[in-house]
């Protein structure tokens, strides 16, 4: 059955369904016809009971007495003896005694009805009972031919066949097209899927018909082409902009090992201090390659892929406020830091403070001054740098975008994503804009709660 394709299951699953139905609904029918012809038999047999002083005659001449004398001629009327013997009316076929009978002869009973075959083959219905007239007590039996009964039901049960071959046919027809139409849409899916399989085109559309279950199912194959094709094209913009920004470094560390190559080949030494310059240089191009390559591995990784628990965020955001101050020794950094506790991944989220920090440290002046303050869930980082202009703000959040005035310092323009994502992982909201007087105001907002859960130590 498994190996049939699925139209050909539904077929024949409905065809079996429908035979069952038929075959239960046929024989109920049948049985019902039979038992009601067989309780008419019942009373005719009962009416045509000959009176007793009748059969006292007829037991006094047995076989003498002709046809219709006791009863209408179709009818057999026999005198059963204890023996088993029977005296049958004259002119009928004998119809041997059976056990039934001879319980009623034998007063175990007081009447039976059953079916029975006469000597002559046929098939009789008999009612046997017990009468007197006077002192004489008698065993009397009725019985009439069941050809015209066996001959309805016989008829009737090929009829009834006939009507189930044909409802069964129907059924398997109609399942057929039940099947072909019920299944169009899967088949225009199937259809599709091996088609994205093929040629790995997922732009790819399912019209969707109605709000059925195939419906439904167009609806989330289609939500998952459009989100494997936002994925695929992540991809590779990822790719295209790595590609981009591993260039840079990456030429200059050539250029200036080719320097390097060149004195030591030509035996022209660099001069000192030259060459102090150009092993800062390769220094620096190596730490913002291995910068570069930490970012990109930080954003390749699953966005499921974390783990939570209760964090302090106030000890977060103070260690790395001591790792800022080491890299900007000459800015004033303050903070005031009130406990919160919330929900996210401890690494994940010092890294993001981390990052904001950097940016605030990057572009702010010689001597100048941040302001950290993390308040009811609201961490803000202000600085006195330059700004962002209104244009650029859209773009801060967006993987390797770099404003035009910051592309000549260090970094990848992969921070500020990496805090959006963060963020977004644990349930709150990231944004940056002009601060009052100058510079730029960073705001960081986490849902969670000024005290620890009970029973829940926070990481730190």
């Amino acid at each position: 059955m498994r190996s049939l394709a699925l139209r050909s299951r539904l077929t024949l699953l409905t065809a079996a369904a429908v035979a069952v139905a038929v075959a239960a609904v046929s024989f109920s029918c049948w049985i019902l016809t039979r038992n009601q012809l067989i309780s008419q038999v019942d009373s005719s047999l009962n009416a045509a009971r000959p009176l007793p002083g009748q059969m006292a005659r007829f037991a006094q001449t047995c076989s003498a007495m002709p046809q219709g004398q006791l009863g209408p001629s179709y009818f057999t009327v026999q005198l059963l003896a204890t023996n088993g013997a029977v005296c049958t009316i004259e002119g009928r076929s004998p119809v041997p005694a059976t056990s039934d009978d001879l319980a009623v002869v034998n007063g175990q009973r007081p009447e039976s009805v059953h079916n029975a075959r006469a000597k002559d083959g046929t098939h009789m219905r008999v009612l046997t009972y017990r009468d007197h007239d006077g002192p004489v007590v008698f065993t009397g039996s009725v019985a009439r031919p069941l050809t015209e009964v066996d001959h309805s039901l016989r008829n009737l049960a090929w009829i009834l066949l006939a009507v189930a071959g044909v409802g069964v046919v129907g059924a398997a027809s109609a399942g057929l097209w039940i099947a072909r139409t019920g299944l169009r849409p899967v088949d225009r899916l199937t259809e599709t899927v091996e088609h994205i399989a093929r040629t790995e085109d997922l732009n790819v559309r399912i019209p969707v018909e109605g709000e059925d279950e195939i419906a439904r199912l167009s609806e989330s194959f289609n939500a998952m082409t459009t989100a494997l094709a936002s994925s695929r094209d992540r991809q590779q913009q990822l790719i295209a902009d790595a590609g981009h920004e591993l260039r840079t470094p990456l030429t200059s560390l050539r250029t200036n090992i080719e320097l390097l190559e060149r004195s030591e080949a030509t035996g022209r030494a660099i001069p000192p201090e030259d060459r102090r310059a150009l092993l800062a240089s390769v220094k620096a191009q190596m730490t913002e390659l291995a910068a570069l390559i930490g970012d990109l591995q930080e954003l390749s990784r699953p966005d499921a892929v974390h783990t939570t628990e209760v964090v302090a965020l106030h000890e977060i955001a103070r260690t790395a406020l001591d790792r800022a101050r080491l890299r900007g020794p000459d800015l004033k950094i303050t903070a005031e830091l009130a406990p919160w506790y919330v929900r996210g991944e401890p690494a994940a989220l010092e890294r993001a403070i981390v990052n904001l920090l950097d940016n605030a440290v990057k572009f702010s002046p010689a001597g100048g001054a941040i302001d950290v303050r993390l308040r009811g869930g609201y961490l803000t980082v202000r600085d006195r740098g330059p700004g962002i202009p209104a244009e650029e703000l859209p773009h801060v959040f967006e993987r390797f975008w770099r404003s035009p005035s910051a592309r000549s310092m260090p970094g990848s323009g992969l921070g500020l994503s990496i805090v959006a994502r963060t963020v977004e992982q644990s349930g709150g909201e990231v944004g940056l804009a002009p601060a009052p007087g100058g510079g730029t105001l960073a705001t960081l907002r986490l849902p969670g709660t000024p005290t620890a859960p009970p029973g829940q130590a926070p990481a730190i």
